[in-house]
């Protein structure tokens, strides 16, 4: 069974930079900033007034039953919107397949925050006989991917992995594990996030974890500059048709690229600051490179998870140079597509495994922009500000939640 190939199929996403793929990766490439004052709600009472929104936003386009989109939190219509891309893109015909081969792993590492606030709100206000009865599985965590079975017909396996900003990429593996091991022969897999709220303003300033360079917000997320200052909350959704490469074939399925590797680990160190000797993450790339079959000399890309935080980006830096040696200052380039999209947290991984697809698929890496003093304890090409045209054969996209969860996912040109 672990012979079965698995390739990606589809694509989906909304980001601060576009509510789809193309106009995603254009800025990606073209290192567009989608950082800006926040305009969901007021920001003035908050520390920090910036972040990644996604914007222009119709969520009832999304679904099959256009009223449906009411009674799902905001980070669903985002997981089902780019679920939806990602299956149309796909080409996927349902009633041509076995739907009971076909699963959903679409997670969320905060899940319905804006419907928690606002019943909690009614609650308070109006009484307990006034909060609705759909508070609950509008909330859960596991809800997007419940949902997005029932709008396509999916009855292959269902569940979601919740590890904070690493919930993306677990996601994704898993759903790579269950489809090499037969259980599966594909997945809408990823996350989705929308977290740009009182709560979540509060709950991460309050760490300090947050930038607050209110004045310049296309230059507030600036990972592996000395000038960082905390990261910039995003929200958006990335979500990847994942199948077995034989079953991709005889229905004639574009190919985007192949996803070869997949590697877990833990810090076991502390509640929310990564261990700095780096060890963590550089045993998940280690083990992701090994199911790959690859050595460290044959990766180009990797897309980092750094966030725009001094403790975080030096931490990931030395995990780089532990797991790859000389080749992490010696051909390996690195870049924080964060740095434009800001922290999407347990969306964050899809959008960059997407972004690493990209590269590969058109042979673009894209920058790390507002590198303007590269910190010299992240010594690495972090493709500083202008995106690289150069082939991309093998690329590695990192993703680091809260409680030391670490999720490396490699994937290489498909040949």
């Amino acid at each position: 069974m672990n012979e079965r190939r698995v390739v990606i199929t589809g694509i989906g996403c909304l980001s601060p930079l576009g509510n789809d793929l193309a106009t995603t990766w254009d800025g990606l490439k073209n290192g567009r900033s989608g950082i800006g004052r926040i305009t969901r709600l007021d920001p003035e009472p908050f520390e920090c007034r910036i972040a990644g929104e996604v914007r222009d936003f119709a969520a009832d386009q999304y679904f099959r039953v256009p009223k449906d989109a009411r009674r799902a939190d905001r980070y669903v219509q985002y997981a089902v919107a780019a679920s939806k891309m990602a299956f149309d893109d796909s080409g996927l015909d349902v009633s041509q397949v076995d739907p009971r081969r076909f699963g959903v792993m679409v997670g969320s590492g905060i899940g319905g925050l804006s419907t928690l606030e606002r019943e909690h709100a009614t609650y308070l206000n109006r009484g307990p006989g006034r909060v609705s009865p759909f508070t609950i599985p509008m909330m859960i965590s596991n809800i997007a991917s419940g949902i997005i079975s029932m709008e396509f017909g999916l009855l292959g396996p269902n569940m979601v992995i919740v590890t904070a900003c690493a919930t993306s990429n677990h996601n994704i593996g898993e759903a790579w594990r269950i489809i090499k091991f037969g259980d599966a022969d594909g997945f809408l897999c990823g996350g989705a996030e929308a977290a740009v709220l009182p709560m979540g303003l509060c709950g991460f300033a309050n760490m300090r974890a947050l930038s607050t360079r209110n004045d310049e917000p296309e230059k507030a997320s600036r990972p592996f500059d000395k000038g960082r200052d905390g990261f910039v909350m995003g929200e958006g959704a990335g979500v990847l048709m994942i199948e077995e490469l034989e079953h991709a074939r005889k229905r004639g399925a574009r190919i985007y690229a192949e996803l070869i590797g997949y590697g877990v680990s833990a810090d076991a160190y502390h509640l929310s600051a990564p261990s700095p000797d780096g060890s963590g993450p550089a045993y998940a790339i280690g083990m992701a490179l090994k199911h790959g079959g690859v050595d460290t000399t044959d990766v180009d890309y990797l897309n980092a998870h750094a966030t725009s935080t001094g403790l975080g980006d030096i931490a990931e830096a030395k995990a780089i140079q532990l797991a790859f040696g000389d080749h992490a200052k010696n051909g390996l380039m690195v870049s924080s597509t964060k740095s434009m999209t800001g922290h999407m947290l347990g969306a964050a991984g899809g959008i960059e495994l997407i972004a690493s697809v990209m590269a590969i698929h058109d042979g673009v890496v894209p920058p790390t922009i507002n590198v303007d003093d590269q910190d010299p304890e992240c010594d690495l090409d972090v493709v500083p500000n202008t995106a690289r045209e150069v082939p991309v054969n093998v690329a590695i996209s990192n993703s680091f939640g809260f409680g030391g969860h670490n999720a490396s996912v490699l994937v290489r040109k498909f040949a």
